[in-house]
């Protein structure tokens, strides 16, 4: 009997790769939108979020959404573009995902405009509800305008 998920040839299908898109688009919206319950839902249970790069929280999924839902309410605006979609690794069930990130934003207290890019490293897992990020670090290049350089 042969373990049919290691016999897999490691690349995505088409189908696969748009719905990693999507669950990343997803990301962006529900940060944008400042949607906590819909942020949740792109990440397992158990995810780790990493986005200390940039000055900000790590921790587990509850802990990062609960601080951003404090910390987003002051924010005017912010607008994730996200592109450079790279599968990196894949399993079958598990894929290393690189995406670059631009976020031009309206910080409280701050009359010109901040803005900051850099990369998203994600390890995705396939679960009964489709692909979901487990572990992602945020890989902050650069920050204009940051938070208390007025």
């Amino acid at each position: 009997h042969q373990d049919h998920r290691h016999a897999r040839v490691s690349v995505p299908s088409t189908e696969d790769r748009l719905e990693i898109s999507a669950l990343l688009y997803r990301y962006a919206r529900a940060v944008d939108g400042k949607d906590w319950t819909l942020y949740r839902s792109v990440f397992t249970d158990d995810a780790v979020i990493d986005y200390s790069s940039a000055g900000a929280i790590c921790g587990s999924r509850d802990e990062v959404a609960d601080w951003l839902a404090t910390g987003f309410a002051a924010i005017p605006m912010s607008m994730h573009y996200i592109t450079n979609i790279e599968i990196l690794s894949y399993a079958g069930d598990s894929a290393t995902v690189r995406a670059m990130f631009y976020n031009p934003m309206q910080l409280p207290g701050m009359t010109e405009m901040s803005y900051c890019g850099g990369y998203y490293h994600h390890e995705l897992v396939r679960t009964g509800d489709g692909w979901r990020s487990r572990d992602l670090r945020e890989e902050n290049a650069w920050f204009t305008n940051p938070p208390g350089s007025a």
